[in-house]
């Protein structure tokens, strides 16, 4: 049987790439931006007037992502901002993947910027890995007009933090036999989903490196961490076991995301806020007559630590509710109480079929369900989505309908 070999591509600066890329190839301009000091930056008048994307010359002056633009310009008083233009990346991304399906069997897309491929048993196709991702990531470069990093192991966790080592345009490994030494020595910071109370917490327990992490007492971190402690554990031992899996064809997933204009240190707010994505998400489900049987949940905190989890439905559904159901018990397993910048929420296996699994205590609730929210789309489509809200949106500073980057970006499903 064929070693597994997992690539994780991650573009180099990604919004800036391809605003760079669009300027040069499209529009014909000879300044390439990411030459001097530049910045991807949203409206400062809201949370999004911050650093969405650097230049290299850029980072040199401290500019760093997710910084107030304001703070920016302070550390480099010539820097130029660029205003994002969500379509342009949706549409980058997508010329990304579909490169990618041209030659892995098998592409998951992780965020618009990032993918995992499965390129098991492709050597006697392409030659060994690393001289093939030296070639994939220069066909990139060449054919797309940005580069990329592309971490190579047996796993996804260990590619994906095989990508994040010395950028750009590079290629690395991290295979279970180089652990010791290249992941091992680095804080435990570094390690994907390691929020800052949980390094607080491994602190005080005088674990400071991913190796202490890993020849750590796992019952010490249990007490401490609970599960999360344990997985922790496993990951700084390079232990994963999810699979790649496909992306999902057009109008296959629906997603939305936001980031709140200010950190949300409360459930209850929290849950407003998903309670609103899974609005959009019912409403493009029934418009699409679609049904899906996964919820997904990200979230971001103030650190830019992502976590996700998802859930299998027992039953496929286009009501809001039973998303909304899944995603709060989701968002319940993955919160530690850290400040959040962004909350997501996606769906995915979805069909024109609806199974259902029926029972005699809820069958008569779901047939109720579904009958009102088909009222309450079509009320909307006539008089506009405000004609009709829940009362928790009333006085509240959240939209009841929201979603992702904007209306570009949700329309394609995809979640940042």
């Amino acid at each position: 049987m064929a070693d597994t070999i997992i690539f994780h591509v991650d573009v180099n600066s990604a919004f800036l790439a391809w605003e760079a890329s669009y300027r040069i190839r499209t529009l014909g301009e000879s300044e390439d931006i990411r030459n001097f000091p530049s910045v991807i930056g949203g409206d400062e008048t809201k949370r999004h007037g911050i650093v969405l994307a650097k230049s290299i010359p850029a980072k040199r002056f401290g500019v760093t992502t997710g910084e107030p633009l304001a703070s920016a310009r302070k550390k480099c008083p010539g820097l130029k901002t660029y205003a994002p233009n969500f379509s342009l990346y949706v549409e980058k991304s997508g010329e990304l993947i579909s490169l990618l399906g041209r030659y892995a069997p098998v592409v998951e897309q992780f965020s618009i910027d990032e993918a995992f491929c499965d390129f098991t048993g492709t050597t006697g196709l392409y030659g060994p890995p690393v001289e093939f991702a030296f070639k994939l990531k220069d066909m990139i470069r060449d054919e797309l007009g940005f580069t990329v990093n592309i971490g190579i192991s047996s796993n996804k966790l260990l590619a994906k933090m095989a990508s994040d080592f010395e950028k750009p345009d590079k290629v690395h490994t991290l295979f279970p036999h180089e652990i010791r030494e290249k992941m091992w020595p680095l804080p435990v910071s570094d390690l994907l989903y390691v929020g800052r109370s949980s390094i607080r917490t491994l602190h005080n327990l005088d674990i400071f490196t991913i190796g202490d992490l890993a020849n750590a007492d796992v019952a010490i971190l249990k007490q401490h961490l609970k599960k999360h402690g344990e997985d922790m554990w496993k990951s700084a031992n390079g232990l994963d076991d999810a699979l790649v899996r496909d992306t999902l064809p057009a109008n296959k997933g629906y997603g939305n995301s936001i980031t709140v204009g200010a950190d949300v240190t409360d459930r209850e707010t929290a849950l407003t806020i998903i309670l609103s994505l899974c609005e959009t998400i019912g409403a493009r489900l029934r418009a699409d007559h679609a049904y899906i049987s996964v919820v997904s949940v990200t979230i971001v905190d103030s650190s830019f630590h992502r976590t996700s989890h998802q859930v299998t439905l027992p039953a496929s559904t286009d009501i809001t509710e039973k998303i909304y159901e899944a995603a709060c018990g989701l968002f319940t397993s993955l919160w530690d109480g850290e400040p959040l910048r962004l909350l997501g929420v996606h769906t995915s296996r979805a069909t024109s079929e609806n199974f259902v699994q029926y029972d005699m205590f809820n069958t008569k609730d779901a047939d109720k369900l579904s009958r009102l929210n088909l009222a309450i789309d079509q009320i909307r489509n006539r008089y506009g989505d405000e004609a009709v809200k829940r009362a928790r949106f009333i006085d509240n500073e959240h939209d009841h309908m929201t979603g992702g980057l904007g209306k570009a970006k949700r329309n394609k499903g995809i979640t940042p």
